[in-house]
Protein backbone atom coordinates (compact mmCIF):
# COMPACT_ATOMS: atom_id res chain seq x y z
CA UNK A 1 0.00 0.00 0.00
CA UNK A 2 3.08 2.50 1.15
CA UNK A 3 4.81 1.52 -2.23
CA UNK A 4 1.58 2.12 -4.22
CA UNK A 5 0.69 5.89 -2.47
CA UNK A 6 5.05 6.70 -3.15
CA UNK A 7 5.00 5.74 -6.84
CA UNK A 8 1.68 6.95 -7.71
CA UNK A 9 2.45 10.42 -5.78
CA UNK A 10 6.41 9.92 -6.22
CA UNK A 11 8.28 13.07 -4.59
CA UNK A 12 5.26 14.88 -3.97
CA UNK A 13 4.32 12.67 -1.17
CA UNK A 14 6.88 13.95 0.86
CA UNK A 15 5.78 17.32 0.51
CA UNK A 16 2.57 16.59 1.36
CA UNK A 17 3.89 14.24 4.52
CA UNK A 18 5.95 17.56 5.30
CA UNK A 19 2.89 19.74 4.98
CA UNK A 20 0.61 17.78 6.66
CA UNK A 21 2.87 17.37 9.59
CA UNK A 22 3.42 21.62 9.58
CA UNK A 23 0.16 22.56 9.90
CA UNK A 24 0.12 19.92 13.10
CA UNK A 25 2.35 21.96 14.47
CA UNK A 26 0.60 25.18 13.77
CA UNK A 27 -2.93 23.47 15.23
CA UNK A 28 -1.17 21.79 18.42
CA UNK A 29 2.36 23.88 18.82
CA UNK A 30 5.15 22.20 20.71
CA UNK A 31 8.27 23.03 18.28
CA UNK A 32 7.98 18.80 18.02
CA UNK A 33 6.57 18.16 13.98
CA UNK A 34 8.36 21.07 12.97
CA UNK A 35 11.49 19.68 12.86
CA UNK A 36 9.96 16.04 11.26
CA UNK A 37 7.93 18.40 8.88
CA UNK A 38 10.65 20.30 7.99
CA UNK A 39 12.77 16.71 7.46
CA UNK A 40 9.94 15.84 5.54
CA UNK A 41 10.13 18.70 3.19
CA UNK A 42 14.00 18.10 2.52
CA UNK A 43 13.22 14.47 1.48
CA UNK A 44 10.49 15.48 -1.30
CA UNK A 45 13.09 18.30 -2.63
CA UNK A 46 15.87 15.58 -3.01
CA UNK A 47 13.41 13.16 -3.85
CA UNK A 48 12.55 15.99 -7.25
CA UNK A 49 16.01 15.68 -7.66
CA UNK A 50 16.84 12.13 -8.10
CA UNK A 51 13.34 10.58 -8.36
CA UNK A 52 14.55 8.68 -11.53
CA UNK A 53 18.24 7.19 -9.60
CA UNK A 54 17.33 3.69 -9.32
CA UNK A 55 18.52 3.33 -5.62
CA UNK A 56 16.22 5.75 -4.49
CA UNK A 57 13.19 3.36 -3.37
CA UNK A 58 10.69 3.96 -0.98
CA UNK A 59 12.44 2.19 1.92
CA UNK A 60 15.89 4.28 0.81
CA UNK A 61 13.37 7.63 1.22
CA UNK A 62 12.38 6.15 4.54
CA UNK A 63 15.58 4.93 6.23
CA UNK A 64 16.68 8.92 5.17
CA UNK A 65 13.80 10.66 6.31
CA UNK A 66 14.13 8.98 9.59
CA UNK A 67 17.77 10.04 9.72
CA UNK A 68 16.94 13.27 8.99
CA UNK A 69 14.09 14.12 11.22
CA UNK A 70 16.63 12.71 14.13
CA UNK A 71 19.68 15.43 12.66
CA UNK A 72 16.71 18.28 12.67
CA UNK A 73 14.97 17.35 15.52
CA UNK A 74 18.75 17.45 17.22
CA UNK A 75 19.61 20.56 15.68
CA UNK A 76 16.48 22.20 16.85
CA UNK A 77 16.66 21.51 20.56
CA UNK A 78 20.22 23.17 20.22
CA UNK A 79 18.85 26.20 18.03
CA UNK A 80 15.99 26.52 20.51
CA UNK A 81 15.85 24.44 23.33
CA UNK A 82 19.32 25.29 24.86
CA UNK A 83 18.15 29.17 25.65
CA UNK A 84 18.63 30.22 29.28
CA UNK A 85 17.98 33.90 29.48
CA UNK A 86 18.47 35.71 33.05
CA UNK A 87 15.49 37.30 34.59
CA UNK A 88 15.33 40.05 36.47
CA UNK A 89 12.97 37.91 38.85
CA UNK A 90 14.60 34.91 39.22
CA UNK A 91 12.72 33.90 42.48
CA UNK A 92 9.29 34.14 40.49
CA UNK A 93 7.02 31.13 41.26
CA UNK A 94 9.53 30.10 43.37
CA UNK A 95 7.60 30.90 46.76
CA UNK A 96 9.30 28.79 49.02
CA UNK A 97 12.56 30.93 48.05
CA UNK A 98 11.52 33.94 48.03
CA UNK A 99 10.96 33.07 51.54
CA UNK A 100 14.36 32.03 52.94
CA UNK A 101 16.30 35.03 55.14
CA UNK A 102 12.39 36.16 56.98
CA UNK A 103 11.79 35.58 60.16
CA UNK A 104 8.49 33.97 62.21
CA UNK A 105 7.54 32.65 65.32
CA UNK A 106 6.12 29.07 65.74
CA UNK A 107 2.67 28.39 65.08
CA UNK A 108 2.88 24.70 66.04
CA UNK A 109 5.85 23.57 67.95
CA UNK A 110 8.67 21.62 66.00
CA UNK A 111 8.18 18.02 67.13
CA UNK A 112 10.43 15.18 65.61
CA UNK A 113 11.89 17.80 63.02
CA UNK A 114 8.12 18.66 61.80
CA UNK A 115 6.40 21.92 62.49
CA UNK A 116 4.60 24.96 61.37
CA UNK A 117 5.01 29.02 60.91
CA UNK A 118 2.72 31.58 59.90
CA UNK A 119 4.26 33.96 57.05
CA UNK A 120 1.50 36.43 55.43
CA UNK A 121 -1.86 34.71 55.52
CA UNK A 122 -0.08 31.20 54.91
CA UNK A 123 0.73 27.98 57.32
CA UNK A 124 4.17 26.78 56.13
CA UNK A 125 5.52 23.32 56.78
CA UNK A 126 8.77 23.40 58.43
CA UNK A 127 11.71 21.26 59.61
CA UNK A 128 14.26 21.50 61.85
CA UNK A 129 15.47 21.48 65.77
CA UNK A 130 12.70 20.36 67.91
CA UNK A 131 11.69 23.90 69.25
CA UNK A 132 8.44 25.13 71.43
CA UNK A 133 5.58 27.00 69.42
CA UNK A 134 6.07 30.62 69.97
CA UNK A 135 9.95 30.49 69.35
CA UNK A 136 11.49 32.89 66.81
CA UNK A 137 12.76 31.32 63.78
CA UNK A 138 14.85 32.27 60.63
CA UNK A 139 14.42 30.11 57.06
CA UNK A 140 17.24 29.15 56.14
CA UNK A 141 15.97 26.91 52.38
CA UNK A 142 13.31 25.29 50.77
CA UNK A 143 12.67 22.25 49.70
CA UNK A 144 12.86 22.38 45.70
CA UNK A 145 8.72 21.58 45.52
CA UNK A 146 8.44 24.60 47.80
CA UNK A 147 6.36 22.65 50.32
CA UNK A 148 8.59 22.70 53.45
CA UNK A 149 10.30 25.34 54.71
CA UNK A 150 14.07 24.63 56.91
CA UNK A 151 14.43 26.85 59.61
CA UNK A 152 16.34 27.66 62.41
CA UNK A 153 16.56 29.43 66.03
CA UNK A 154 17.04 33.10 66.14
Amino acid sequence: MFDRIVSELGPWSWMVLGLVLLVMEVIAPGIFMLWIGIAALLIGVVSLLIWGAGFWTWQVQVVAFLVLSLVSAYVGKRLVGGRHDETDQPLLNRRGAQMVGRTATLAEPIKDGRGRIKLGDTLWRVSGPDLPAGTQVRVTGAADTDLELTVEAV
